[in-house]
């Protein structure tokens, strides 16, 4: 060591190894955080492309970390993914998180690796609900900010004022003045610039690194004591199992080392050998000897393992401390499919292998919770929204299971003796002449409108609704406003019950026989209703196969054929006016069932039904009330 006098005062300097200093300075872990559709995966994509991780040549994926199916089909992020750039000779580790809230467990735990975060906000939109979750909890951890003002060059922007409502966002979350002293970018991740000031030339992402390395700082680590990590996430490969993901806290992890492994279930410590280390790297992993402090690796080599557990060098060191997941509040049944067209496009159909894909979807996704029911083949599942559990099942089917699924009911709770429900704040922007509908459709299921914007095209309504009065409101909202309402919302707090809600004002029409639907039956039968079936469709009794305009359940033939003669008949031949029937997703479909319903999902068809078929069954359940 040796000593140096600056400023008047004097300071020791320990000369510690470049490796170590190096690691320290040379990394920046952070978090891409956003509402849905500002533009966040976008922007990453033009991150990965001028940190070199496409040759000059090759051809370049557009939105290339959603890699799920279902991400690139919705447009959306559901799991969270890890990655990093290299620019002027430091690496950028990068987490690209869902902006929806239903996925918010997989934003809580990613933000656990991470030093800082890029705040992404569209310059039309403004901070929205999903903005603010993240946002919430990465002040609550003490994270640096860095404001991206995204979409300068959308119509209408207004960068400027957006820029405001972020500063005013940051104070009423109680942004310590640190965090809300963060700096701003301003530009278009499409189009591949960012700029310190509006007027500054639109030239490349050069600005957004350097803002990134000068403000977010390097990882908290402590590389001279044993090795010690939080598994945060949890990845699989075929050739190695469970590989466990997470920023290294202390010391560093090797090839061949002897560890334990600290559950966070039960505290049990399990010995272990770690068997590969992986460092991210553009859109991959590669293979190292040594994961060093600060960085964030994928470590192999442990037959069960799972988020939340901690990962360290000596039996006698401590289990890190796990961000605890906000609680579901809804929660759905999931049975076995016992129509009597089971098993003719799912392979997967026995209680069995119901509950162990179930069971199994708890090792990686850590706001879900599944439970046994009393009846067999039947299982209880708790999630954070409908979109969660409608991802969940379409995997499900799109893996070769046939399963039956509820609509969702809340989760409630009992206070000193108060019976309590889950309320939420929604916000929707609509167009001007739709407000009158919407209003009233808040008014009929309860909610209460807290605050109305006019903006420059549209109309922002803020409300206070329950969980329960929200199921099915998006889809009363994109048909009263054809497709251009937009609504988020966000849990608030648990509240007193609010009474009986109703939140569908339609029945159904119900098949009464077996057989492939003919165009001469559903002629007669959209007479009286909506159809949800076209000609040629197999059906059973107890099947939906359209909807009742008024509130109440009615059945019909929907198989009958047109009785053959010797005659011609006049118009024979000619092609029924028939209009095309209504397919709802699979997300739609779930709030769209009532409590005496299941949506009958399978492979290649989804189908709407009675819990019991049988009509004669039903009406001695409506008898015992």
């Amino acid at each position: 060591m040796h000593w140096a006098r600056a400023s008047g005062r004097i300071a020791l300097f320990f000369k510690i190894p470049a490796l170590i200093r190096d690691i320290n300075q040379n990394i920046r872990n952070i978090a891409i955080i956003a509402h849905v559709d500002h533009g966040k995966t976008t922007l990453v994509d033009k991150l990965l492309k001028e940190g070199g991780v496409y040759r000059a040549n090759q051809q370049v994926e557009e939105r290339a970390m959603d890699s799920m199916d279902l991400e690139k089909e919705k447009g959306i992020t559901i799991k969270a993914k890890n990655t990093s750039v290299h620019w002027h000779d430091k690496t950028i580790n990068i987490v690209d998180t869902p902006g929806h809230a239903d996925f918010g467990g997989e934003v809580e735990r990613a933000l656990r690796m991470v030093d800082g975060v890029l705040l992404l906000v569209d310059a039309y939109d403004g901070p929205q609900a999903q903005t603010r979750f993240v946002l919430r909890k990465a002040l609550a951890h003490g994270l640096k900010v860095v404001i991206v003002i995204n979409k300068i060059d959308r119509e209408n922007a207004e960068p400027k004022q957006m820029y405001d409502k972020v500063q005013e966002l940051l104070l009423e979350l109680n942004a310590t003045e640190e965090q809300f002293d963060a700096p701003v970018v301003f530009g278009s991740g499409r189009d591949g610039y960012m700029m310190y000031k509006l007027e500054d030339e639109r030239k490349d992402m050069g600005p957004l690194f350097q803002t990134i390395l000068d403000h977010v700082p390097p990882p908290f680590a402590k590389p001279n004591e044993p090795f010690h990590m939080l598994v945060s996430n949890i990845d699989w490969s075929d050739y190695v199992g469970r590989i466990a993901v997470g920023k290294i806290l202390g010391g560093e992890a090797r090839l061949g080392d002897q560890v334990f492994v600290i559950r966070n279930s039960d505290g049990k410590k399990v010995r272990a050998k770690i068997t590969k280390v992986s460092e991210f790297t553009g859109l991959g992993t590669v293979e190292t000897e040594v994961g060093t402090a600060g960085n964030i690796v994928g470590l192999s080599g442990f037959e069960d393992i799972d988020i939340g557990d901690t990962i360290a060098a000596s039996e006698d060191q401590h289990a890190l401390p796990f961000t605890q997941i906000d609680p579901p509040t809804l929660e759905m049944q999931f049975c076995v499919n016992d129509g009597p067209l089971v098993g003719r496009e799912g392979k997967l159909v026995t209680s069995r292998q119901l509950r162990d894909r179930l069971f199994r979807e708890l090792k990686t996704n850590v706001s879900i919770k599944v439970e046994d029911t009393n009846a067999a083949g039947v299982f209880n599942v708790k999630a954070r929204g409908a979109m969660q559990i409608a991802v969940l099942v379409e995997t499900m089917r799109r893996e070769g299971f046939e399963l039956l699924v509820s609509r969702p009911t809340v989760i409630e709770k009992i206070d000193n003796g108060t019976r309590l429900e889950p309320y939420e704040t929604v916000w929707i922007e609509i167009p001007d002449e739709c407000v009158g509908s919407i209003v009233q459709n808040l008014a009929n299921r309860k909610g209460i409108m807290t605050n109305m914007q006019k903006l420059s095209h549209s109309t922002m309504i803020e409300a206070t609704i329950t969980t329960r009065g929200l199921i099915g409101f998006e889809i009363d909202v994109v048909n009263a406003t054809s497709g251009r309402g937009v609504m988020s919302h966000l849990f608030k707090e648990y509240g007193p019950y609010a009474g009986e809600v109703l939140t569908r004002l339609t029945g159904t029409i119900i098949a009464t026989e077996a057989g492939t639907t003919t165009g001469y039956a559903l002629e007669m039968v959209q007479e009286r209703g909506k159809l949800f079936v076209g000609p040629g469709e197999d059906v059973y009794e107890g099947m939906i196969v359209g909807e009742n305009p008024r509130n109440e359940d009615i059945s019909c033939n929907a198989v009958r054929a047109k009785a053959l003669t010797n005659f011609r008949s006049q118009g024979s031949g000619v092609a029924t006016g028939l209009t095309p029937p209504t397919k709802l997703s699979l997300e739609r479909a779930i709030e769209y069932i009532a409590a005496d319903e299941f949506v009958e999902v399978t492979p290649k068809s989804l189908r709407l039904r009675k819990r019991i078929l049988r009509a004669t069954e039903r009406r001695k359940v409506e008898r015992k009330g």
